[in-house]
């Protein structure tokens, strides 16, 4: 049984995992912690696990009794929590913030950039909290830099790791759209991306652009080609395209759901080149695959939307290959691919605990 540790177990994506593990067979969850919410019942605050368990938050955090603990909290707190707290190297980790996914130098240009010889951006991106400045295992828990943790990209690096860095939710569906693009080299123009996410993806504190009021029956844009997910796309990317050089024109959308994501992309190929042969580049690139599927089927929500799946479709027009994926961004896009991640560190199946249920109706 693996013992497992929960930090940030009060939001969104705590909530979903203690929900997997609670029906995971070889999981045990040891401690869910939540400063905030400690002595609480945790079926208090994720109210859809009333009849559940009797498991408590707790403000202890006991190394000696767990395996492996997830790190659930906001984006920039993962590398400050391990620059003030040790860790036993035994304790491997699975971080869902964005501090170590991106390791060393940053492929990341802005909006119509491009990269230099040495690989640097030839104008600056966003700063982002915690990464692009370089990582060095002397500052990591364990040896080694964390492990970017996309199985279908770094599978047999993740069951050996200590640490992995799960993979942002827009990152995740937008990478698996274009992965199988980069294996054969096919990205040489800029790639245009629109992408619509649910109200979760925000997590779980109230804003202005998660109210209900403003939410409902309505469509916006933000961060607009220069979203934090960019930088481990083109990392992604150039690990199976070393010549990849191009910018990711990315426009991110909220979307009046509460779950789910939902990709397209364009890159431009040989207008002579039959639909057939990147059909079967996809297919072949994902036949071995556990939750990422390609499918002739015309893509929604629905058809991913509570599971760990990843659909992925394509169709050719001229010259313009769209590409269009679809995941769950709590589990696909967070959570489930983080168990995914365990059962992959403990030599478990994947599948392991992920046989859910889509909400097609």
């Amino acid at each position: 049984m693996i013992r497992v540790g929960i930090l940030g177990a009060a939001g969104y994506t705590g909530g979903e995992l203690i929900r997997l593990l609670l029906n995971h067979p070889e999981a045990e969850i040891v401690f869910a912690n939540s400063e905030s919410n400690a002595g609480n019942p945790v079926a208090a605050v994720h109210e859809g696990l009333i009849g559940d368990t009797d498991l408590q938050f707790t403000s202890e955090m006991p190394w000696d009794a767990v395996d492996v603990v997830f790190f659930c909290f906001g984006h920039g707190k993962s590398k400050q929590f391990l620059g003030e707290h040790d860790i036993p190297e035994r304790v491997r980790i699975i971080d869902l913030a964005q501090d170590f996914r991106v390791v060393g130098p940053l492929p990341s240009p802005p909006r119509g950039g491009a990269l230099s010889s040495n690989g640097q951006a030839t104008t600056s991106y966003p700063p982002q909290g915690g990464v692009g400045g370089g990582l060095h295992g002397s500052a990591l828990h364990g040896s080694g830099l964390p492990i970017y943790g996309l199985p279908e990209l770094n599978r047999d690096a993740i069951r050996t790791a200590h640490f992995v860095a799960n993979p942002g939710c827009f990152a995740t569906a937008i990478q698996l759209g274009l992965l199988p693009a980069a294996a054969h080299s096919l990205i040489h123009d800029d790639v245009l991306v629109h992408a619509i996410t649910g109200s979760t993806g925000a997590g779980q504190k109230p804003g202005a652009t998660t109210h209900f009021s403003w939410r409902a029956d309505n469509l916006s844009i933000y961060k607009p080609f220069q979203h934090q997910h960019v930088p481990e796309i083109r990392q992604s990317l150039r690990q199976l395209q070393a010549d990849f050089n191009a910018a990711i024109d990315f426009v991110p959308y909220r979307g009046p759901f509460a779950r789910g994501i939902f990709a397209t992309s364009v890159v431009k190929v040989e207008a002579d080149v039959p639909e057939e042969t990147y059909v079967e580049m996809y297919r072949q690139f994902y036949h071995t695959a556990a939750f990422t599927h390609y499918t002739d089927k015309a893509l929604d929500l629905k058809q991913v939307v509570n599971t760990n799946k990843a659909l992925v479709h394509v169709e050719k027009y001229g010259n313009k290959l769209l590409i269009t994926s679809v995941i769950d961004n709590l589990l696909k896009g967070a959570v489930g691919q983080a168990v995914q991640n365990m059962n992959l560190m403990f030599h478990l199946d994947e599948r392991t605990g992920l046989c859910l249920k889509a909400s097609a109706f």
